[in-house]
């Protein structure tokens, strides 16, 4: 048996015969394509996390604080503008109390005037000078509720049903009324001065720590004419004291009595600084 010899070519660890050709390695697998995105996705990318540099943060904040202040003011004077829904014919009464107030403080400067021409031309200053005493007296004793008086005025009457009248209320239709040129006012019989206050609740009101009961009185010297008018503003006492089931009645009268008196009181401090 001839022995032939191992041909070069065939490798016995490849477990391959004869002259076959070798297997290929593997190819590399190609990754998978990328997943398309539509606009809106590249939209919301590109803004969120939003990317601010200092200087747009700054100017962001001054421009949310410009349009804060813009509306309050806006707001504001939205607010501020109560007679705008007003009638003409109220807003031409207000324009005329206006007048007349304006027409009564003109009036006042005029006498005082008088007063002192008086005062450098009369020949007995000294009795001149004492009559205006007594009558200055008595004008401070109107005001300080020591001395009756009496004049033209209205009777401003409240009647409470539904006890929802509250102290402020009637104070409030205290300052109207001093605003419009009231000289002399007692409310139930108590004679209000300058430190007269309104305590209690709806229902259970106290006038310088004194109940009254309604309906409540109020009985004012002053012009009539100017009086009336400034409780019938819109928006003013007699509509704020309807809101509340009251009703609100006001007459005028040529002769009116304030006779309420209020005991004078001494300082404990104050002293007259005149020698």
């Amino acid at each position: 048996m001839n022995n032939e010899p191992m041909n070069n070519d065939e490798n016995p660890r490849s477990g391959q015969h004869g002259g076959g050709a070798s297997a290929a390695p593997d190819a590399p697998v190609p990754p998978p394509p990328a997943k398309e995105t539509t606009g809106r996705q590249r939209l919301k990318a590109g803004l969120w996390p939003p990317r601010l540099s200092r200087a747009q943060l700054i100017v962001a904040v001054l421009l949310f604080g410009l349009g804060l202040g813009l509306a309050i003011q806006v707001r504001s004077t939205s607010d501020d503008s109560a007679l705008r829904g007003a009638r003409q014919e109220d807003l031409v009464r207000i324009l005329d109390e206006v007048d007349d107030r304006t027409q009564r403080l003109e009036d006042e400067k005029q006498r005082l005037d008088d007063q002192r021409t008086e005062l450098e031309n009369s020949s007995d200053q000294a009795e001149e000078a004492r009559k205006q005493t007594l009558e200055k007296e008595r004008q401070l004793g109107i005001l300080a509720g020591t001395v009756a008086a009496q004049g033209p005025g209205i009777t401003l009457t409240i009647t409470d049903p539904a006890r929802a009248v509250a102290p402020d209320m009637l104070l409030d239709a205290i300052q109207e009324l001093r605003a419009a040129g009231a000289e002399a006012i007692q409310v139930n019989g108590v004679r209000v001065v300058a430190n007269t206050y309104f305590s209690g609740d709806a229902g259970d009101v106290q006038v310088d720590g004194k109940k009254i009961e309604a309906p409540y009185e109020f009985t004012v010297i002053g012009k009539p004419q100017d009086l009336e008018p400034a409780l019938n503003i819109p928006g003013g006492v007699v509509q704020t004291l309807e809101k509340e089931q009251a009703t609100v009645l006001v007459e005028r009268s040529d002769d009116i009595v304030v006779d309420a008196l209020r005991p004078a009181q001494r300082p404990d401090y104050a002293r007259s600084s005149s020698p």
